[in-house]
């Protein structure tokens, strides 16, 4: 079932076809990244409706409505409503070492069929919560379905996608991220209008929806044969459902460095402690600099509280939320679908250094404009507001073609199959790490930051994108089992990993 279009990698001569089975199995499994983005969407949103935070959170609402010497900046500053939004964060660093082992020992199908049913039960706790114990419960379950979906899902679509068409398709995931927080920001913005006050409970209750079709598709889907040979002793399973989603016999050459790789993935007892390992070693700097980047660009910032930080600038409850929607949403799905076109065509630097250059830019604006224009009481012309907002585009845009996807990317296709489960959930867990101590933080740094927490995150962007331009290498057609190579011929890396021989082999310095 071949949808014709023809693959043969550059680097690694392999053959086959984008088949329809690849892009069926992958479009399911991407749904993964919905339930992600929803709850982001979702969680900024309800904390900026006044029925939500009277209900749980009433010394919040006090200080927004009532008590006008309150800072600007610091109205919404709470450490339970912080807890609130990043318990989902811890629950997710925890179960996201436990997702490790059931990929690994199980394989990616199953779980990510855990991810979907904890994320279903968590929508249905956060729905009918009663007080604020049910509630950070229900975050807690969404958390561990979020860790066992980001630890599972980008592994499932760079196993599955063809190497010059992996870059798209496990881009694929941060779509779905986007579309997700697209349908967040679009039930708020409905939700927040029901005047009973009880639309905070639909845009919880909604994450089922996602939930539920990510379970579902999870029974149907065929495992990896990267999967397969790791956990099956017969290489003839691999080797059929290879020549299945390659849509060709010809596939000896992709198979004889999957059995390769299982090989050396055998010896290995254990993962976590092999990854320390001087061979392993820009893998593991990857692991754990790449997620945490991603965090300090202030993507939280936006995506968090965006609405909330529209009403700090002035605007109300209405419009906060219709701009959340039209920014995080809108502009952030349709960046990230253009990064998905152009990624394996210009490789993966190039976004990265552009999209630095990009939020670098706006966010120095952001600041100067509310540092100059915003101060701690009243609000902010709407000429002034709008260019903010105007800038805040500029900068979604950059991250949604740069940084939001290829955090993703880049990690799911670096790390050798004898590490790999291992190796995507350090990669997780420093992402939930920084998560939550940024949603954790942020609220409190604002207050006392106040338009210097652009400053802040704009001077992380400068070092991440050195960072990027000195340190990592190109790895756009290469496959994903031939990996080895960039580091062993990058100017740095192969100092510590040795250099390729005649014989195609790594001389260990």
């Amino acid at each position: 079932m071949a949808v014709g279009l023809a693959i043969t990698s550059e680097k690694g001569h392999y053959n086959g076809k984008m088949t329809l089975l690849v892009v069926v199995s992958c479009m399911s499994a991407a749904t993964g990244g919905v339930i992600f983005g929803y709850d982001i969407g979702i969680s900024g949103g309800v904390t900026s409706m006044e029925p939500f935070l009277k209900k749980f959170f009433p010394e919040v609402y006090t200080k927004m409505n009532e008590d006008n010497k309150i800072s600007n900046y610091c109205k919404f500053d709470s450490q339970l409503l912080t807890s609130f939004t990043s318990s989902l964060y811890i629950a997710g660093l925890v179960s996201s070492f436990f997702a490790s082992s059931v990929t690994r020992v199980f394989g990616r199908k199953p779980s990510i069929l855990i991810g979907g049913a904890a994320f279903l039960a968590g929508s249905a706790l956060g729905g009918a919560a009663l007080n604020v114990y049910m509630l950070i419960f229900g975050r807690i379950l969404l958390g561990i379905g979020v860790g066992f979906a980001n630890q599972s899902v980008p592994l499932y679509l760079s196993e599955m996608a063809p190497p010059n068409y992996r870059g798209a398709i496990t881009i694929g995931f941060q779509l779905c991220v986007g579309i997700g927080v697209l349908s967040a920001n679009l039930i708020n913005f409905g939700t927040e209008k029901i005047k009973a006050g009880w639309g905070w409970r639909i845009s919880l209750a909604m994450a089922a929806v996602p939930a539920s079709i990510l379970t579902l598709c999870a029974l149907f889907l065929p495992e990896t044969p990267n999967s397969l040979i790791q956990n099956s002793k017969d290489p003839e399973k691999a080797k059929l459902m290879l020549q299945h989603v390659r849509g060709t016999n010809d596939v000896q050459a992709e198979l004889d460095d999957l059995i390769t790789a299982n090989s050396i993935s055998k010896t290995i007892k254990h993962p976590f402690k092999n990854i320390l390992q001087s061979k392993y070693r820009p893998q593991l700097v990857m692991a754990i600099a790449i997620p945490f980047f991603q965090q300090v660009t202030g993507i939280n910032v936006i995506s968090f509280y965006a609405p909330v930080l529209f009403r700090t600038i002035g605007l109300g409850e209405s419009a906060s939320l219709l701009s959340s929607f039209m920014i995080t949403g809108v502009l952030g799905t349709f960046s990230t679908f253009i990064s998905m076109l152009i990624v394996d065509k210009f490789g993966r630097r190039a976004l990265f250094m552009i999209g630095g250059f990009q939020m670098f830019l706006s966010q120095t604006m952001v600041g100067v404009l509310m540092a100059a224009q915003l101060g701690d009481y009243g609000g902010i012309s709407k000429g002034y507001a709008s260019l903010i907002i105007i800038f805040i585009c500029t900068y979604v845009a950059g991250f949604a073609w740069s940084w939001g996807p290829l955090g993703w990317l880049v990690p799911s296709e670096i790390f050798p199959l004898e590490i790999r489960s291992a190796g995507q959930s350090i990669t997780v867990a420093v992402g939930f790490l920084f998560t939550f101590m940024v949603a954790q933080t942020f609220l409190t740094m604002l207050c006392h930051l106040k338009s210097g927490i652009f400053f802040f995150f704009g001077g992380w962007v400068l070092v991440m994108s050195a960072f990027v331009y000195l340190l990592l290498p190109e790895t756009k057609n290469m496959p994903i089992e031939q990996m080895s190579k960039v580091w062993s011929e990058h100017w740095f890396w192969k100092r510590i990993v040795g250099e390729v021989n005649e014989d195609g082999k790594i001389d260990v310095p």
